[in-house]
């Protein structure tokens, strides 16, 4: 069987399964707060991020891999690896996978990079997919192929936590953060082909999660699909709340709460609150 090392980015969430996986490497983004540079999942817990956000002077950044960061990794895991398949937070959302396409250039041994068109959990599960393919003997064409497919059917519904940070870090334009703060409207944030796009709009956060309970419900009637996955910012009660409603009505789903990470949260805020699945079973 060949042996593969799976290469993903900080922002994704690992399970317990995946935790202690001895072929799984991490790659860190970083935080600049007030001039400060943070590695995310190392230096600066989610708990700190969002308390040193509420006192910051200058609007907060994230940063990619440094080119150099992956091709030192790359080298390593090329001496005791037969192939390298890297899944990375969306390329439209971050400069990461175009810093490892350019560090794989550089080396002997090519590597595969994969655009998740996503991030955190889901982004996981893409990992825990493509390791059960290699499991079953797919070649590494095989499940990259796969993969892809499945990006297509992902479905990503957020209530930003904070408008203000999402329109500071630069993520959300001038014309809709004024619609969404002074209008006083919640607008449903959708990630569409890999970016962040304006969904639906919602005069109250109780009619926003209506909305996106709607487009889950539609969702699943047409697919059926078994797994789906609540995402957090810093506080998991909200989630575990929309959990239990979920679970009440969709007794064939498995629903699963993790947070969002800091390099999320700096866009993010800590109020934000979402939902995710793919429209088929991985």
């Amino acid at each position: 069987m060949t042996k593969i090392a799976w290469v993903t980015d900080s922002t994704s969430i690992l399970d317990e399964e995946l935790k202690d996986h001895p072929d799984i490497y991490f790659i860190p983004l970083s935080i600049i707060l007030d001039g400060e540079a943070y590695t995310d999942g190392v230096d600066l817990t989610a708990e700190e991020l969002y308390a040193k956000l509420k006192t910051l002077k200058e609007p907060p950044k994230t940063s990619q891999p440094a080119i150099g960061a992956f091709k030192e990794l790359y080298e390593q895991l090329s001496k005791e690896y037969d192939e390298i398949i890297a899944v990375l937070i969306s390329k439209k959302l971050s400069g990461t996978i175009d810093s490892s396409e350019q560090a794989s250039k550089l080396l002997d041994k090519p590597v595969t990079t994969i655009d998740s068109k996503i991030l955190t959990y889901p982004q996981t599960a893409l990992i825990k997919k493509g390791i059960a393919l290699a499991e079953q003997g797919a070649t590494v064409e095989e499940i990259k192929g796969r993969l892809e497919e499945i990006c297509e059917r992902n479905e990503t519904y957020v209530l930003i936590g904070s408008l203000e940070q999402l329109h500071r870090s630069g993520r959300m334009s001038s014309a809709k953060f004024f619609l969404g703060s002074v209008l006083k409207v919640k607008p449903i944030i959708s990630i569409e082909d890999g970016a962040l796009e304006v969904r639906d709009k919602a005069r109250s956060e109780k009619k926003a999660k209506e909305k996106i309970f709607d487009q889950f419900r539609n969702a699943y009637q047409k697919n059926k699909f078994k797994e789906a996955w609540l995402l957090y910012g810093l506080h998991p009660e909200t989630a575990k709340q929309w959990k239990v409603e979920l679970e009440a009505e969709y007794k064939e789903v498995q629903f699963s709460c993790y947070p969002l990470g800091a390099v999320i949260g700096v866009h993010a805020g800590e109020d934000t609150i979402g939902i995710s699945w793919y429209n088929e079973e991985i």
